[in-house]
């Protein structure tokens, strides 16, 4: 791998490019009319234009991330989060130009990506999975009757979902029959396919995820990360060690990822997501994210391996350069998600120039992000601003570091979550570390 070609844009190209470069990696950036200025394409050694404004029109144009490649000579491809990152056909076509996919199959990103397939494979991996259809549901009463097997309330989920969206909730029968219509259309309109599939909603749950490496033969998890205090279902913080977990389900979790790892012949980063019932001791599958993660930093943090850098090894044909038995965590991190988006407006995003725009430094705190001030915070795309990361020896540390760190974060130009987090820092479900996914939307805070 001489040349890399990151299809991404922000703190995550940014982020990709820094372990390129330490391997001697050159870097090709691509970039949208909105990004002409932008630091992505600042920091590269190399970019292309490849279109409008619009996403659609240019970081979700495969051709153009192909035609990119072809022009500056690049053999790999990164493809980040997000955009085209869990399109199997875009990494097929990355394989079939004769390029490095830094990724994992496009089977595994395909029978991952398609959440009731999903499901089916982690049922067969001996995976716990969440009361259900178990697959995709074509009619009515095929719904109807695995409603009744689950129990309500239940979820009507998009198959091809993911990150949140395309997620019904019915209450009872009648709902169930009004919603499922609906939930299909949306699916169709959203994703390109109307298949939906029947979960039980687990209620108070914990977001869970653990993070799974593979290099096709070999595989191993690298811990967990709680990842419950979200808005609209959109992560907000994360912090690694889950604060309450059981060590028993802790165990049993993480070899559970391994186990589904191992079974579609993973290659690369990836992420088993779980949702946990503290009032049963039960976890349960929801998805698989074929991808480097935006909170990957926390389990960096505490391991010390360099995910990104391993993804670049993997993909070049090298086996895990750690086993099982080397990794290790220590102490404790968490991960804020600065937006530019205004709290007292429904987090309206916040678009505009930043007049000033100083991160927090300090022992033991990372800030990863696309943006340095005087650059323009674009309305198309979204509103992170940046990744503040810190480590502490324990949890208690790690959350007073976290308060220091937001206290030397200031930006002017556009508003910004920084005080809404601080104040989820300081409520006392997040001090004892009780709160579930739907903490930040029942709280007045």
């Amino acid at each position: 791998m001489r040349k890399l070609l990151v299809a991404n844009r922000g703190e995550i190209a940014v982020r990709i490019m820094r372990a390129a470069r330490e391997r001697g990696i050159r870097a090709v950036a691509v970039y949208s009319e909105a990004d002409e200025n932008a630091l992505h394409r600042r920091f590269a050694d190399e970019s292309v234009f490849i279109g409008p404004a619009a996403a659609s029109k240019s970081y979700l144009v495969p051709e153009a991330i192909l035609e990119a490649a072809r022009e500056t000579g690049a053999d790999a491809v990164h493809p980040g989060y997000g955009f085209l990152s869990e399109r199997a056909a875009f990494a097929q076509a990355v394989i079939d130009a004769g390029l490095t996919w830094v990724g994992p199959s496009p089977e595994a990103i395909d029978e991952m990506g398609d959440k009731a397939r999903a499901i089916v494979a982690a049922i067969a991996a001996g995976v716990p999975t969440v009361p259900g259809s178990g697959g995709p549901v074509s009619t009515l009463e095929e719904a109807l009757a695995a409603a009744e097997a689950a129990e309500y309330p239940v979820a009507i989920k998009a198959a091809a979902g993911g990150g949140g969206r395309g997620i019904r909730v019915a209450e009872n029968e009648a709902a169930l029959r009004e919603q499922l219509p609906i939930a299909k259309a949306e699916a169709l309109s959203a994703f390109g396919s109307d298949a939906v599939y029947i979960e039980r909603m687990v209620r108070d749950a914990k977001h869970v995820e653990v993070q799974v490496f593979g290099d096709g033969t070999n595989f191993v998890h690298l811990g967990e990360r709680e990842c419950s205090v979200q808005r609209r279902r959109q992560k907000l913080i994360e912090e690694t060690p889950a604060p309450t977990l059981p060590e028993s389900v802790r165990q049993e979790m993480c070899r559970s990822a391994v186990a589904l790892a191992a079974a579609v012949g993973y290659r690369g980063a990836g992420t088993v997501e779980f949702l946990f019932e503290p009032s049963t001791g039960r976890f349960f599958f929801i998805e698989m994210n074929t991808r480097i993660q935006v909170e990957h930093p926390i389990t960096e943090m505490v391991t010390g391996i360099d995910l990104v850098g391993e993804q670049l090894s993997v993909a070049a044909g090298n086996p895990l350069s750690f086993t099982q038995a080397d990794v290790t965590s220590r102490g404790h991190s968490i991960e804020v998600r600065l937006n530019a988006e205004d709290p007292d407006m429904q987090f309206f995003p916040s678009p505009g120039q930043l007049s000033h725009f100083d991160l927090p430094g300090g022992p033991f705190v990372r800030s990863d992000s696309g943006f340095v001030g005087g650059d323009t915070v674009s309305p198309y795309y979204d509103s992170m601003l940046a990744k503040i990361i810190v480590w502490g020896s324990d949890r208690e540390q790690a959350i007073s570091r976290m308060a220091r760190a937001l206290g030397e974060v200031h930006v002017e130009g556009v508003k910004t979550t920084r005080d809404f987090v601080g104040q989820v820092l300081r409520s006392k479900e997040f001090q004892e570390g009780t709160y579930d996914t739907l903490f930040v939307e029942r709280s007045v805070l």
